[in-house]
């Protein structure tokens, strides 16, 4: 069977309306749902208001219509935004690699944006002219030379530059790295709450300003990914494949590690480190829509968007009025899923 599944349009077009209103219906719910009652027809009608055309129903007060717009609505937007970019960056490690456990996590990415970020917060540092811009971009720089160092150092260990060097490296990368921002917490004095709280991953209290912050980084790299779909299905067959068919190998792996760590460090550096989404997502929409990247990214971003409202949702529910980090949830659903699907692909049940 072949690595690329294709599909009749119908079909695909079909999935594509349901996974879109099933975000949709995602949306309705993380806004509704809360420790202050809310109903799906208040929702409804105040995000209907957002239009110029429709007037806000008279019957729901300013303190209903201030819930959904400045705290609910941020929150939701911003997870939808995280567990997207996290998702389509660990479709795009998985299809370049060609391994399933390729993720932002373990190849090193994420925690190199993790501690970029850490070292922004705990430092209080401000570049001029950028201001708020620092955060991110501290954190999708060093996400990207943390990567780029994984591959430089797993080529001096072996010239072959095997997949499984790679991830190994990358993860002895993310364990150094790791310890390096548990100093950086044991050094710190008043400022350890919030790096803890940081580091476990959250979405709630963050705003618009940091939606805003993620969605030209977001939508940067989803397009540049998309716009290699080809090279990325060229590369599941292998470096010396893509070579054949024309592609230039060198230039098109840099572009799409760079997009790919554009989505993990604007990720890390609005939520957290929040695991799984990049590992698990991805495998869910090869099992059901196949391979071909042309339609594994846009899928995997509705699909890894879905997934991170309903776990935030469930965080901020489950022991209401207190919540649980949202990177908690998303280890606890994601795991057990992924530890299912590599059974399943052992025994024979899912088609690789």
């Amino acid at each position: 069977m072949s690595l690329i599944k294709t599909f009749h349009k119908p079909k695909i077009y079909i999935s594509y309306i349901v996974m879109i209103s099933l975000f949709f219906v995602s949306v309705i719910l993380g806004i509704s749902v809360g420790s202050a009652s809310i109903t799906i027809s208040e929702t409804i009608s105040v995000l209907l208001s957002l239009s110029k055309w429709i007037e806000l129903d008279a019957s729901i007060n300013s303190r209903v219509a201030y819930i959904i717009l400045d705290i609910r609505l941020p929150r939701v937007l911003l997870a939808s935004l995280v567990g997207a970019s996290l998702a389509v960056a660990g479709a795009a490690f998985q299809g370049l690699l060609r391994n399933p456990l390729a993720d932002p996590y373990t190849l090193g990415a994420s925690s190199g944006a993790a501690v970029g970020a850490v070292t922004v917060l705990y430092f209080g540092i401000s570049i001029p002219f950028i201001g708020i811009l620092t955060l991110p971009v501290f954190a999708i720089l060093s996400g990207f030379i943390t990567l780029i160092t994984v591959i430089l150092f797993a080529r001096t260990v072996q010239r072959s530059l095997s997949v499984e060097t790679i991830i190994l490296t990358g993860i002895i990368f993310s364990s150094f790295l790791g310890a390096i921002i548990s100093l950086l917490i044991s050094l710190s004095g008043d400022e350890i709450r919030q790096l803890v709280n940081w580091l476990l991953g959250s979405v709630g209290m963050r705003g618009w300003n940091y939606v805003y912050l993620i969605i030209p980084f977001f939508f940067l790299g989803f397009i540049l990914l998309l716009a290699h779909w080809r090279e990325l299905n060229a590369f599941v067959f292998g470096e010396q494949s893509a070579h054949h068919l024309g592609i230039h190998v060198e230039r098109k792996k840099f572009v799409i590690l760079f997009a790919a760590s554009l989505l993990t460090g604007s990720a890390v550096a609005v939520s957290g480190t929040i695991g799984f989404v990049g590992l698990v997502i991805p495998h869910f929409v090869r099992i059901i829509w196949g391979a071909d990247h042309k339609h594994l990214i846009p899928l995997s971003a509705l699909v890894g968007g879905i997934f991170l409202v309903v776990a935030d949702l469930i965080a901020r529910t489950i022991i209401s009025p207190a919540e649980l980090p949202i990177g908690v949830i998303t280890a606890l659903i994601g795991a057990p899923v992924f530890g299912l699907i590599l059974i399943s692909k052992h025994r024979g049940k899912i088609p690789k």
